[in-house]
C-alpha cells in the first residue's frame, strides 16, 4: 500500500471514529485480530465464542493463514469476517471498532499507534513494545487519542493471583525486599536453514515491516522470529515479560529501577539464533530489588514442598494470607508442591512466597509455617485467564476510562522495559545506571538500543 493510499484510508477512518458510540448493556464490540499464527488463532478462538464481541476482520500477511483463520471463525460461529493483507486497510474500515495484535514483537508499538490514530481501542500481546522508545510513543498516542491499550497480561486478569498479590502488598509476608522471576521454559535448537524464496501468499515487505529488509529464512518467519535481535527479544520478552511483569505487581508495580545489569550467553548450541538461551538480570529499586533468570537448556525447578500438615519446611521458593491478627499455620488444601519452572519467588522480612500457574504459597517465621495457599478454581475459569484479561478490555471500551484496564500500557510499558533493559546490557556487556528520560549516565551506545532505524514507511 502507498503512503498516500494509507493517508486516505486513515482520514476516513478517523472522521468515523469521530463521532461517539453510546453503548447499550448487550451491544458487541466489532473486533479485527491482526496476526493469524498460533497466539493470534487463540485470539480467535476466544473472542469467537465471548458474548461481548463479534469477530469481523481477519488481517495476516499470509494468505494460508487467513484461510485457516476463516474456516476456524466459520465453524465456531457460522460467520465470516472480511479479510486483509495489510493491517492499514483494516484499521480503516469503519465496521472494525477494536483490534487485537499477536503479531511478531517488531510491530507491536506500530501497529498499536496506527490503529489507535484510526479510532480503534486495541488488545495488544506482550511484550507492550520491542523497546524502551516504542513504549514512551504507545502511551503518548494513546493519551492523546483517548483509546483504550491494554496488554495482554493475562496474570493480571487471574483471580487467585490477583489475591495474592493484593495480600502480598498488604504485609502478608512483612516488606517485599525481592520479587524473583524465572523462566526456565525448554527450548531446543532452531539449527540453520539457507535463505530461500519467498512462499507463495507471504507478504515478506508487511512481514519485516520497521524490521531491515532481509531476505527470506524460515527460522526467522514462523514462531523462531523470538530469537532474532530484528523482531523479537529473546526469551526474557516472550514467555519472560510475564514473570517480570509479577515481580513488579509483587513490589507495588515501582517505575524504572535505578540501576539494570545482565549477563549470560547462548549456550550449548550453534545454530543461527541470536538472543541468549541463558540470562541472568538484576534491577535495583534502592533497599529492594528484581532479580529474573532465563535457562532454556536441561534445568532443575524451583518450588515449595506442601505436606499433608501445618508447619512443613518447604524447599526453596513459596507463599502466605490477608492483613489483621498475626497468621497462624493452616492446614494445606492441596498437597501438590509448586515446582517452579515458570513462576516467581517473593521474599519479605517476615516470610516469603512462591507462584506459579499451579497456586500460590506463603510461608512465615523461622518455622516456615503456611499462612495462606491459593490454587485455581474451576468456576473462575482455571486454566488460562485470557478471556478473561480480553473481557477487561471489552468492558473498558464501553466504559471509555482506561483506569478499569488490567494491565494499561502505562504500566505495561515499564515491564516491557525490564526485559530491554536486560537486553541492553546483555548487548552492550555492562551494567547499566539509568537518568530521566529514560537514557543512560555516560552510554552513549546503550543510548542508542533504547530505539531502532526504523525502515521507511514502517515508521515509529
Amino acid at each position: 500500500m502507498s503512503q498516500s493510499t494509507s493517508r486516505r484510508f486513515f482520514l476516513g477512518a478517523a472522521t468515523a471514529a469521530a463521532a461517539s458510540r453510546v453503548w447499550g448493556a448487550n451491544d458487541r464490540v466489532n473486533v479485527a485480530i491482526v496476526g493469524l499464527g498460533g497466539r493470534g488463532t487463540n485470539h480467535l478462538n476466544i473472542y469467537s465464542r465471548l458474548p461481548e464481541a463479534r469477530v469481523v476482520g481477519l488481517c495476516d500477511i499470509d494468505q494460508a493463514a487467513r484461510e485457516r483463520a476463516q474456516a476456524t471463525l466459520l465453524r465456531n460461529t457460522g460467520e465470516k469476517a472480511k479479510e486483509f493483507e495489510d493491517m492499514r486497510q483494516a484499521f480503516a474500515d469503519s465496521s472494525v471498532e477494536a483490534v487485537s495484535i499477536a503479531t511478531p514483537n517488531h510491530w507491536h508499538a506500530l501497529a498499536a499507534i496506527w490503529a489507535m490514530k484510526a479510532g480503534k481501542d486495541v488488545y495488544g500481546e506482550k511484550p507492550a513494545c520491542y523497546n524502551i522508545y516504542e513504549g514512551q510513543r504507545m502511551i503518548q498516542v494513546a493519551r492523546e487519542t483517548k483509546r483504550m491499550l491494554q496488554i495482554g497480561s493475562q496474570h493480571r486478569s487471574t483471580p487467585f493471583k490477583m489475591r495474592a498479590i493484593a495480600a502480598l502488598q498488604g504485609g502478608l509476608i512483612g516488606q517485599v525486599y525481592m520479587a524473583k522471576g524465572l523462566c526456565f521454559k525448554r527450548r531446543a535448537s532452531i539449527g540453520h536453514k539457507d535463505d530461500s524464496p519467498v512462499p507463495p501468499g507471504v507478504n515478506w515487505d508487511l512481514f519485516l515491516g520497521p524490521a531491515p529488509m532481509r531476505p527470506f529464512n524460515a527460522l526467522r518467519f514462523k514462531y523462531n522470529w523470538h530469537w532474532f535481535w530484528d523482531t523479537g527479544n529473546g526469551d526474557i520478552g516472550n514467555q519472560g515479560v510475564h514473570e517480570i511483569g509479577i515481580c513488579r505487581w509483587g513490589l507495588g508495580d515501582p517505575d524504572m529501577p535505578k540501576t539494570a545489569f545482565a549477563q549470560g550467553g547462548k549456550y550449548a548450541y550453534k545454530d543461527d539464533q541470536e538472543t541468549p538461551n541463558t540470562l541472568l538480570a538484576s534491577y535495583d529499586y534502592g533497599g529492594r530489588e528484581i532479580v529474573f533468570e532465563v535457562r532454556g537448556l536441561l534445568t532443575n525447578a524451583e518450588g515449595a514442598v506442601v505436606k499433608g500438615r501445618p508447619g512443613a519446611a518447604p524447599a526453596e521458593g513459596a507463599m502466605a494470607p490477608p492483613t489483621g491478627p498475626a497468621p497462624v499455620a493452616i492446614t494445606p488444601k492441596d498437597s501438590r508442591p509448586l515446582n517452579i519452572m515458570i513462576g516467581n519467588l517473593f521474599y519479605g522480612t517476615e516470610g516469603w512466597a512462591a507462584m506459579s500457574d499451579q497456586g500460590f504459597l506463603a510461608f512465615k517465621g523461622e518455622t516456615t509455617e503456611l499462612v495462606m495457599e491459593e490454587r485455581p478454581d474451576r468456576s473462575e475459569g482455571r486454566g488460562d485467564a485470557t478471556p478473561l484479561h480480553m473481557q477487561n478490555f471489552l468492558a473498558a471500551c464501553k466504559s471509555r476510562n482506561y483506569k478499569d484496564l488490567h494491565d494499561d500500557i502505562a504500566n505495561a510499558y515499564l515491564s516491557a522495559s525490564l526485559c530491554h533493559l536486560a537486553n541492553i546490557s546483555y548487548r552492550t556487556g555492562r551494567k547499566l545506571t539509568l537518568a530521566p528520560g529514560p537514557k543512560f549516565v555516560g552510554d552513549a551506545e546503550a543510548d542508542k538500543l533504547i530505539t531502532r532505524n526504523y525502515r521507511k514507511p514502517y515508521v515509529v
